[in-house]
């Protein structure tokens, strides 16, 4: 009898408010995170600034909430994106698949608990569920794993998987999502594409964070493949980033702005692809399909449509079962970049 391979595997994501009275402590674990505002040596104001922040912003947060089914609809999505990954791993391997929010409930320390009530395993996957890599989403997740679980010694052995910006079949995903879209608009080849991706504070940056790279490479694959399939992939894209928080400097050019100039330029027809999320999030469900489709009207955009995160689509959950194989030894690893290419 062939056994299986039994592992634990540990998906990653940001988290969200479950109810609208969830939306305080959650923004104050938020600012709590120092990868998410780095303070240096005022690192000591931490706690009661991220305090003071969340209770001032909790009410506006609160009312974005209230607008899209009053909760985050991460943790229901997420469950649906461990549920058929564990399907479509079990001919191969025994998995016990949890997930470890960094902001809310199930939290770090709830999926190490889980893993350990779980018995004996061959290898833990560790699985941050952000394409690209970034100090503030996926390095800030795994220090909170090895803060709750320990040192890995004497344990099962862990395999990370660090990001999957250029695998061909998160790109393909991608590129079945736009190509459902362009077929609303009369003409796609003369829309805007835009893409826009999560902010991140220039401080960051500054200090290597490879994420505004690896997001513009994303950008880069996803059109080359949208206009080999696509004979009406759109003439023009560009890149902007959403979801500045606080007076420093981010990455530009912002997602608001960007939709000021496009409708300054006389551009009417436009399609966002939310490039950095897998999920749907208060970021597109709110900032962009609500504020972002109010002001594109404002700004004389009149055909304005965003494309739904790849979520549980087969071509995404296909791109995670390699991602996991390949790790787990099962499946020998690909040149990712140049298949994409």
């Amino acid at each position: 009898m062939n056994s299986r391979k039994r592992i634990g595997l540990v998906l990653f994501q940001l988290g969200g408010p479950d109810s609208l009275d969830a939306v305080e402590p959650f923004l104050n674990n938020l600012f709590l995170d120092p990868d998410i505002i780095p303070m240096g040596p005022l690192g000591f104001l931490r706690k009661p600034l991220a305090k003071y922040i969340a209770k001032k912003r909790s009410v506006p947060v609160r009312g974005r909430y209230a607008m899209i089914g009053r909760r985050s609809p991460i943790g229901i999505l997420t469950e649906r994106q461990r549920r058929a990954l564990v399907a479509s791993l079990a001919p191969d391997l025994d998995v016990v698949a949890v997930t470890a929010m960094r902001y809310w409930k199930p939290l770090t320390a709830d999926a190490v608990e889980a893993l350990h009530k779980a018995g004996s395993l061959d290898e833990i996957v560790l699985l941050p569920l952000y394409p690209q890599f970034s100090y503030a989403t996926t390095l800030s997740s795994l220090k909170e794993w090895r803060r709750v679980y320990g040192k890995p010694e004497g344990g099962p052995p862990e395999r990370t998987i660090g990001q999957f910006y250029n695998h061909p079949l998160y790109i393909e995903a991608l590129v079945q999502k736009i190509g459902v879209c362009l077929r609303q608009f009369p003409d796609a080849s003369r829309i805007q594409l835009v893409f826009s991706a999560h902010g991140l504070p220039m401080s960051l940056v500054e200090k290597g964070d490879p994420y505004p790279k690896q997001i513009e490479e994303t950008v880069r694959l996803t059109c080359e493949l949208g206009k080999q399939k696509y004979g009406n992939w759109p003439h023009e894209h560009l890149l902007c980033y959403q979801s500045r928080v606080g007076p420093a400097k981010w990455l530009e050019p912002p997602f608001l702005g960007t939709l000021e100039r496009l409708g300054h330029e006389g551009i009417k027809e436009a399609l966002v692809v939310p490039i950095s999320f897998v999920t749907e999030h208060i970021e597109t469900l709110h900032e962009i399909n609500i504020d972002g489709r109010i002001d594109a009207k404002k700004f004389g955009i009149e055909r304005f449509r965003m494309m739904p995160a790849v979520g549980d689509s087969r071509l995404f959950i296909s791109c995670l079962r390699d991602l996991v194989l390949t790790a787990a030894g099962i499946k020998a690893p690909e040149e990712q970049a140049s298949s994409a290419a």
